[in-house]
């Protein structure tokens, strides 16, 4: 069991997010649990300088299908990064394990093919007390940690893109 708490960073190792277009990509699968987490993700994105307009959110059915929503979002609309939320709870399939492998590689190889930060905010727990634990309740928040995650590489995008 995790005894980390997602929500606590330290805010002066955060680079600004002043300029950056940046993308949440949301599941609807799980709002219980997904919605803190973007809710999460946003506030921390504004409290390190993105503008509000400058946030542009979709969403999409599953976990499954955050990384086509997340490359759509970059190539459509020249965001600087994405964010990729959602939640996948175990039940007594091997469905879990197929929608996990696929959502986590799939968002990787957004980032390695369009060369832009994509952050893997998928919650895989065993129940929902350990899914609710990690968006918003005693471990903390999850879209924290991947906001201050996509800032940090948002910068060094711009450092090595030049920009």
């Amino acid at each position: 069991m995790s005894t980390t708490d997602l929500s606590n960073y330290n805010a002066a190792g955060v680079p600004k997010g002043t300029g950056l277009r940046l993308g949440l990509v949301v599941s609807e699968w799980n709002p219980e649990i997904t919605a803190p987490m973007r809710d999460g993700a946003i506030e921390t994105l504004l409290k390190h300088g993105v503008a509000f307009k400058d946030i542009r959110e979709e969403s999409v059915p599953g976990s499954y299908e955050l990384a086509l929503g997340a490359k759509l979002l970059l190539q459509e609309h020249g965001l600087d990064g994405v964010i990729c939320i959602g939640s996948v709870v175990r039940g007594e399939t091997p469905h879990f394990d197929f929608v996990c492998q696929a959502a986590a590689q799939g968002i990787m190889d957004v980032g390695l093919s369009t060369g832009k930060p994509a952050i893997f905010c998928v919650l895989t727990d065993d129940t929902m007390d350990q899914a609710r634990a990690r968006s918003g309740g005693k471990h903390g928040n999850k879209g924290v940690e991947a906001a201050v995650a996509l800032l940090k590489m948002a910068a060094l995008y711009r450092r090595c893109a030049g920009r």
